[in-house]
């Protein structure tokens, strides 16, 4: 009976609450959001778990619901059903929670590893494709997200300086670092105006990531993504001694937690302090005029 009382009581402050299912749900959420977070979002709407919902009506949804949708789902189900449960919550389309925070079952990401040289070397040697075997090449020596590299244009490099300039799409953050003689080489050939890569930077970021399991599954890899080029530049940065400072800015992370999370299974080899000492230059004593 009290259900039945809120129900009639929102249908009057909102004259679709009655009628609005998760499938509308989810395109509010894809509508205001832009760029990569959006296409992640569609492939995300697209979860097959969420079919068990999909059309059902927001209001008359239960917590047995979710928890169907739970199990049949991923760790990413799981990340984005909250999600769209906490923005329902937010638009005032639920009048309470569906399943209580304590009843969500906890997000267990499966460990993430940076891929190693030999794995990277493998990929490009098998790679036939010039266009590719420069864009996995360009991803290991400078750490950029897929599509940001993916979207590097000739006019983005400094062929004199030897220097290339881009701004992260995620964040606008500026990211200017100097390239070193094996990414020059990786570069030539490529076109020095217009993308750097025409066919790869027309593709969405799921494609290209398809592309890329493919690949991996020709060359027998397993445990990586694309986006394991990027904590692989991060250990290789703190595994070399390159200053912290440095390797935020490289990555376009403000946050130092982002970087150490990045790089917290690096192995470093510490030198002992009477190597550190013994290098020390002594300079003669200033004398008082």
């Amino acid at each position: 009976m009290n259900l039945q009382i809120a129900q009639v009581y929102l249908q009057h402050s909102d004259p679709t609450m009655a009628t609005r299912t998760w499938k509308e749900v989810f395109d509010k959420i894809i509508s205001t959001k832009t760029g990569s977070t959006q296409e992640r979002w569609k492939c995300a709407a697209k979860d097959k778990a969420f079919h068990l919902i999909r059309d059902r009506k927001v209001v008359e949804t239960t917590s047995d619901h979710f928890l169907a949708v739970l199990q049949a789902g991923t760790v990413a189900t799981n990340f984005y059903l909250r999600r769209t449960h906490h923005f329902a919550i937010g638009m005032h389309w639920l009048p309470w929670p569906v399943l209580p925070k304590l009843h969500w079952p906890p997000i267990v990401f499966k460990k993430k590893r940076a891929i190693t040289l030999e794995e990277h070397e493998k990929i490009v040697a098998n790679e036939c494709n010039a266009e590719l075997k420069a864009y996995y090449q360009m991803l290991w020596h400078i750490g950029g997200a897929q599509s940001d590299v993916a979207a590097l244009k000739g006019e983005d490099i400094d062929w004199d300086d030897h220097t290339i300039t881009f701004r992260r799409k995620k964040t606008g953050t500026l990211v200017h670092l100097t390239l070193g003689s094996d990414a020059l080489a990786a570069l030539e050939g490529l076109p020095k105006s217009g993308p750097l890569f025409p066919r790869l930077s027309k593709l969405t970021a799921s494609d290209r990531a398809a592309w890329f399991v493919q690949k991996l599954k020709a060359v027998q890899i397993t445990g990586i993504s694309l986006h394991c080029y990027r904590y692989a530049w991060a250990e290789r940065a703190r595994q070399s001694g390159y200053p912290e400072q440095y390797a935020m800015q490289a990555l376009g992370h403000h946050s130092e937690a982002v970087h150490r999370a990045y790089a917290k299974n690096a192995k470093v080899k510490l030198p002992s302090l009477q190597e550190f000492e013994s290098k020390i230059v002594q300079l003669p004593m200033a004398v008082n005029q």
